[in-house]
């Protein structure tokens, strides 16, 4: 088992708690509320902005070109994930422009950077993977019978998709290129699914 496949299983419940949890059950049912998605969408962005940042630091500090290439090209991903959201945002009425980060937001963004800023590229790889395999899982999981003609069907066929799957699967080639099973590895993990599960919780809790 690659080490990317060990920490995902490893940290089982804390996946389970997120697909579990009402705010994402609501957007595969249709029935979260449109203020809670709304709010959602605008932090979000400000999160992916950081996290496109994040990738652009770990490419410029990348001891090999292969990870620099790799990086970059998810930096591209998260650029094309924002022109999602600013579709979300114009059917919503959300102004990314004026959206202020909420506690979970700015805890979650936070680390993200720090890691980048003052860490290895190998270690930055660990903290960015929970969020892309997360969404991946959790996008096939509400996509199981199909996708659902509802509101919410657009994030869940993003992320169910086959366009996303391999952006996942270069970002966990950098884990086992450049991370050993350390305890810092396995922590910087579970931190940044906690940090999933309190995001969405946030969102919920508007």
């Amino acid at each position: 088992m690659t080490l990317a496949n060990q920490l995902w299983q490893a940290h089982q419940d804390l996946a389970q708690a997120c697909l579990n949890h009402p705010f994402v059950q609501g957007i595969g049912s249709g029935t979260l509320p449109q203020e809670k998605f709304a709010y959602y969408v605008g932090q979000d962005a400000f999160f992916l902005e950081a996290f496109g940042r994040a990738y652009s630091i770990a490419a410029a500090r990348s001891p090999d070109w292969q990870g620099f290439e790799i990086f970059h090209n998810l930096a591209d991903g998260v650029l094309n994930e924002l022109q999602l959201h600013q579709g979300y945002a114009a059917e919503w009425g959300v102004d990314l422009r004026q959206v202020t980060p909420g506690g979970a937001t700015r805890r979650y963004t936070d680390f993200l950077l720090a890691t980048a800023w003052g860490t290895d590229s190998g270690i930055t790889a660990v903290a960015m993977a929970p969020c892309m395999r997360l969404y991946l899982f959790l996008g096939q999981q509400l996509a199981a019978d199909g996708i659902p003609e509802h509101r919410y069907a657009n994030w869940i066929e993003t992320y169910s998709s086959q366009e996303f799957a391999p952006l996942v699967e270069q970002l966990e080639t950098l884990i086992d290129r450049y991370s050993t099973d350390i305890p810092v590895v396995d922590s910087t993990y579970r931190y940044a699914m906690l940090c999933e599960r309190d995001f969405f919780q946030a969102a919920w809790d508007v």
